[in-house]
């Protein structure tokens, strides 16, 4: 599977070669015929428009979706999403990469480069779509109707995705389709139109258009389709469409009724850990994820999202040996505190006196350290490098030596998405400057999510206690998912479900228990941050996060950083897009 993965990815080289051809056909003309000699290679606009050529184009815009090494513009979201949300700390030394550490500390400005980076990786991706839509306006014989519509499907799922990514971020951005180019008017699109129509569209298009499956499982489904489709309205509360599509894919018992692009019934991954292992790529818990394939002779084919996340100085030890720039937060270990019951402390008491969880903050690796005894979520384990834990198959987590600056981040290091010793050389690529590089495909969407956004729309448009049961149907996975160290439990791990006599109502209780349970479930995987914002309760979590993990580091990396309501919400427009167009065309978001 991986090789035909890479077979696809292969066709890129060509595909942006085909991508230059055209765009300077179109630049550059000329009247005099006897100047137009044909150049060697040259590829015409019937190859463009053949069959080959849509393909191509259309493989170059799946490409772009892991950013094609642009790490800020993928989709992992681990800037964007993760420590903007408090999931992790930026951790290293404050010059390290210090880019990001405005972004942390929410004192973004317009000319960081790493906005550019995300601004510029999602318009990218709008361009590749946009190329194919212009190619399939003029197909060749050899594309045939069900061909052209499949084709278009595809591109404009992909848009959506790029655009969908552009709101997130900055609000409302220029909107860009293949009827508008260079000298046609592009430079004069402001930003001043609602995106969510023009993304609901385009996605809308791709619901009704899309196989159920695929003959090349990276390829987009019709319910991986439905699946974002409802996320999109989900984003603007639209929750009664969204349970429409959500009771299309999801029975009462929360089990799946839809398949993935490869035909596996959607479902939970029966083991936690399982659902981010190279080894079990494209489960039925994977309802899109970009394909990644190592070894190829590029990096750009692999998993680029991590390169500089992974346990510092590990040597042979442990994986990656660089960068430590995502370090879970010490809110977030709290977090998976659980009472005598196995339910997670809703009431915020993880973050108070014994309940908090114990670390080694001072201590050296070498040093003795009297493991945490109370009762733990076994997520916990499977998402956050602990000392005195496995580290998936490579030993225990030592505590300080794998932590570039543990006053600067904390004591804990990331566990998800990372490569077992078991990979080293197959399913990790050692041909660029770090091993850090994977055949890990990133999971965009998966099952999981779309069962805590459905119990999220069940408690607004329908029935709260079949929420319950969504929920309980994750935390029955987590319960299965205990970590053993030599065939016994590695923690004091209590899990259990909501009982039958929890009542479960259309109230902030409840919103609460939905909500905690995205935090624990999805954490460090992109999407904290959004949500609260989506909530509306991203100032006042946010900045208590802040004041909680602020003394926690002694190097005063968070002190005096503050969530400011109607401005950080959204990154701000890139100063240097504005410079390019004027401040009339495009204008800068409230408050930078």
């Amino acid at each position: 599977m991986k090789k035909m993965i890479f077979n696809m990815k292969n066709r890129i080289r060509k595909t942006i070669a085909l991508t230059l051809v055209l765009s300077f056909a179109i630049m550059y003309s000329c009247d005099d015929s006897f100047l137009e000699v044909p150049v060697t290679g040259q590829l015409n606009q019937t190859v463009l428009s053949g069959r080959l050529g849509i393909e191509s184009a259309l493989i170059a815009a799946y490409a772009q979706v892991n950013g094609r090494g642009n790490r800020m513009a993928s989709p992992s979201n681990w800037v964007w999403g993760s420590i903007r949300g408090g999931d992790a700390n930026k951790g290293t030394d404050p010059g390290d990469f210090s880019d990001i550490n405005p972004i942390q500390r929410f004192e973004a400005l317009p000319t960081q480069g790493v906005i550019s980076d995300r601004y510029n990786g999602s318009y990218e991706g709008v361009a590749r779509c946009n190329a194919v839509m212009k190619l399939l306006s003029s197909a060749g014989p050899d594309v045939s109707d069900a061909l052209k519509i499949s084709y278009e499907a595809q591109t404009r799922f992909l848009r959506a995705h790029y655009y969908f990514e552009l709101k997130r971020h900055f609000n409302d951005t220029p909107y860009v389709d293949e009827s508008v180019d260079v000298g046609t008017g592009i430079e004069a699109v402001k930003n001043d139109v609602d995106l969510w129509p023009k993304i609901e569209a385009d996605m809308e298009f791709a619901f009704q258009n899309l196989p159920v499956t695929q003959g090349q499982v990276g390829r987009v489904n019709k319910w991986a389709a439905a699946a974002y489709l409802a996320k999109i309205y989900m984003y603007q509360n639209k929750f009664a469409q969204a349970k429409t599509l959500y009771d299309q894919m999801i029975n009462p018992d929360g089990t799946g009724k839809v398949v993935t692009s490869n035909n596996k019934t959607w479902g939970l991954v029966p083991y936690y850990a399982n659902v981010f292992k190279a080894s079990n790529d494209n489960h039925e818990e994977s309802v899109w994820a970009y394909q990644a394939a190592a070894n190829t002779g590029s990096v750009n084919n692999a998993n680029p999202e991590f390169d500089l996340n992974w346990p510092y100085n590990t040597g042979p030890d442990g994986p990656g040996n660089c960068c430590g720039f995502f370090q879970p937060s010490f809110e977030l270990g709290n977090s998976f505190r659980t009472g005598a019951d196995g339910l997670p402390l809703l009431d915020g008491s993880y973050n108070v006196g014994a309940n908090q969880l114990k670390t080694d903050m001072g201590l050296e690796s070498a040093d003795p350290f009297i493991p945490d005894a109370g009762t733990l979520d076994p997520r916990i384990d499977h998402s956050i490098g602990r000392r005195g834990i496995m580290y998936l198959d490579w030993i225990k987590f030592p505590g300080k030596s794998w932590i570039r600056n543990q006053p600067n981040g904390g004591p804990y290091a990331p566990k998800k998405y990372v490569y077992y010793k078991s990979d080293k050389g197959s399913l990790q690529d050692n041909s660029s400057w770090t091993p850090g590089y994977t055949a890990i495909n990133y999971t965009i969407i998966r099952y999981a999510d779309v069962l805590l956004m459905a119990a999220e729309a069940e408690i607004e448009v329908g029935d709260p206690n079949r929420a319950k049961v969504y929920v309980n149907a994750v935390r029955a996975r987590a319960a299965n998912s205990v970590l053993l160290d030599g065939g016994v439990p590695a923690a004091n791990y209590v899990i259990s479900q909501y009982p039958a006599g929890d009542v479960w109502a259309k109230n902030d209780a409840t919103r609460n228990k939905v909500r905690f349970e995205r935090k624990l479930e999805l954490s460090g995987e992109g999407h904290r941050f959004y949500d609260l914002h989506r909530w509306g309760i991203a100032t006042a979590t946010i900045n208590a996060y802040l004041t909680y993990e602020a003394p926690k580091l002694p190097s005063g990396a968070l002190v005096g950083s503050t969530f400011t309501p109607n401005q950080d919400e959204y990154l701000p427009i890139p100063q240097g897009q504005i410079d390019l167009v004027g401040a009339s065309i495009l204008k800068q978001n409230p408050g930078y």
